[in-house]
């Protein structure tokens, strides 16, 4: 029964519309990324005919629904397989930022005094700089790699997400149950983790699917700077760098990145946004 409770709960969000669009769109990338060597058409790298517009076939009667960039390669499948960078560096570099700002964040709530201060200090310091900024001089300094890229968007995102947690430890320690488990002898560990933590999951999830879509968005525009994958791999940021000098006399080069691009972070805001709703409608019903 009680297993049904919980399905019934976790299931109860996903007939919000706004969460069933955006997870549509977010899934359909994800898949995509996951499956790609088995969506793509054709090698991502290989040069068959360069410039073609969408719906052109090439000279072996290959077709190339979004056409062919400057040196030949079928877009589509660059697009299918730059969704693999996207998608799963910003989940895995939002994950690591969110392990690092949580921790910190429980930490300076709960036991505030020297360990808040220091803490706070070293975040305000990071939040000073403009973000972009910050993950170029990391990325031009660590070089362009997948690592690199986490290490500079766990660095630029950690603190905004330990002010959240920050703030809602300060509110949770004060809460009588927190002063019950202190009483019955539990550990601070578990007292954080068991008890502090699982009531922030609410708006914790909201702003994890909101700042996926802006570490998206970083991806991307680390990619267009030159600052992302290496060549020749795809990626979305990079298609559009590349194709940006030709984009009036060949708009799809850019057109269908971009699209991908604000299809992925669409969906993530769609999905955040009808999260908070829900979450303020559960409120509100108690």
């Amino acid at each position: 029964m009680a297993v049904v409770v919980a399905l019934a709960r976790f299931l109860k969000p996903l007939r919000h519309p706004l969460v069933t669009i955006g997870l549509i769109l977010v899934g359909g990338w994800i898949i995509i990324a996951l499956f790609a060597p088995f969506l793509a058409p054709h090698d991502p790298l290989r040069s068959i005919a360069p410039l073609l517009p969408p719906g052109a076939r090439g000279p072996h009667g290959e077709h190339f629904w979004l056409g062919t960039d400057f040196l030949g390669r079928d877009i589509l499948s660059r697009l299918i397989y730059g969704a693999r960078p996207v998608v799963m560096l910003s989940t895995f570099a939002t994950l690591t930022a969110y392990a690092v700002g949580i921790a910190g964040g429980l930490s300076a709530g709960y036991f505030r005094g020297p360990t808040d201060t220091i803490l706070s200090a070293i975040a305000n310091v990071i939040l000073s700089f403009p973000v972009l900024i910050l993950y170029i001089v990391i990325i031009v300094a660590l070089g362009a790699s997948d690592g690199n890229v986490v290490i500079a968007v766990t660095f630029g995102s950690a603190p905004g997400i330990f002010r959240i947690v920050r703030g809602i430890a300060i509110d949770l320690s004060t809460r009588d149950f927190i002063s019950a488990a202190v009483t019955q002898g539990e550990s601070s560990f578990r007292i954080l983790t068991r008890e502090i933590l699982p009531n922030a999951t609410g708006p914790l999830v909201v702003d994890f699917c909101l700042r996926l879509g802006y570490t998206a968005i970083i991806v991307g525009d680390l990619g267009f700077l030159g600052l992302g994958l290496p060549p020749p791999f795809p990626d979305w940021g990079g298609m559009v760098n590349e194709g940006r000098a030709m984009a009036f006399a060949f708009p799809h080069l850019v057109i269908f990145p971009c699209i991908a691009i604000a299809s992925l972070v669409l969906g993530l805001s769609l999905l955040a946004d009808g999260l908070r709703e829900e979450s303020a409608r559960a409120g509100m019903s108690r």
